[in-house]
């Protein structure tokens, strides 16, 4: 029996083992205004904040192939900065699109929470501020990213935004967290973009609410892309989704308000959001986007 018991002992202490070292290990540096991100001592991301940009965002965002799955603006649309979060015709205010007159989420601080384990968690407070107006807004940013195996890497990006005095948001089709695929990826290149319902492409996905869409592409011989996925916790869940086959995509609440009226927010207010994106191999059908979604919801 003591024999038994020892040998039941030492397996489980070798599947512990075997667990552990399975795990991937994620580090930060910070760098200046960025802090790089590693995978298993692969470079994964980027969260940039210098003082001359918009706002923080990520970039690169590299796949499981080593290349980035996001694209870093072009002359068309210099507002798309790869991965972030921001929002236009906020109290008469751009914290969305170029110049920085017209308004700026500029990073305070940028901490990091936890490092060198299975998990890096950054924290990143944020002031919406212009020239000449008071600021409407601050924000709290949990970063936690994590990887469950060398083919799906995991942002969870948590947003809570205080409303520093009343505040209202005029319809606009620029608002919140949002991603600009490589164009290697898009639709107009031969890529994939699908939402939780199956339906495909700008066509089938703009101004529909759903919990989640995946955009895809060949890379050579092998397919990757990034799934953006809200919570079911969120203000406006499900969103609707503003997209365009040349590979942006963002749930929008701001472009469908109720009864088409701005939205309102009164001084003390908070809003609390959260996203998961999940940059993978395969097809959504390959990598279980709508499986892994569902441990999303969960939580």
């Amino acid at each position: 029996m003591k024999f038994k018991s020892f040998l039941f002992c030492f397996m489980a202490a070798l599947l512990l083992v075997g667990q552990i070292q399975a795990q991937s290990k994620i580090s930060a540096v910070k760098k200046g205004a960025k802090i790089d991100v590693t995978i298993d001592n692969l470079f994964f991301t980027s969260y940039l904040f210098p003082t001359d940009e918009k706002y923080p965002f990520f970039y690169p965002v590299n796949g499981p192939s080593g290349a980035s799955v996001t694209s870093m603006r072009n002359g068309t649309y210099p507002h798309h900065s790869s991965l972030f979060f921001g929002c236009d015709r906020v109290n008469g205010g751009n914290y969305w699109q170029e110049g920085l007159d017209r308004g700026q989420i500029v990073s305070l601080r940028e901490d990091i929470l936890e490092n060198d384990g299975p998990r890096v968690v950054i924290e990143n407070e944020c002031i919406w501020k212009r020239p000449g107006a008071v600021s409407p807004v601050k924000d709290l940013r949990k970063i936690t990213i994590t990887a469950s195996s060398k083919e799906l890497f995991q942002i969870d990006f948590e947003v809570t935004m205080e409303m520093l005095l009343d505040v209202t948001i005029e319809k606009t089709n620029h608002s919140l967290f949002s991603g600009r695929m490589d164009p290697a990826l898009a639709v107009t290149n031969g890529g994939t973009m699908i939402n939780a319902e199956g339906e495909k492409g700008e066509k089938g996905t703009f101004g529909k609410a759903s919990a989640w869409i995946d955009c895809f592409g060949k890379r050579g011989d092998k397919i990757e892309g990034m799934a953006i996925m809200q919570h079911p916790g969120n203000n406006w869940y499900p969103s609707q989704w503003f997209t365009r086959d040349y590979g942006f995509f963002s749930p929008t609440p701001m472009y469908w308000p109720a009864d088409d009226k701005a939205t309102v927010l009164k001084k003390g207010d908070t809003i609390k959001l959260k996203y998961r994106v999940l940059v993978h191999a395969g097809t959504n059908e390959t990598a279980k986007i709508a499986e892994e979604f569902k441990k999303y919801a969960a939580q």
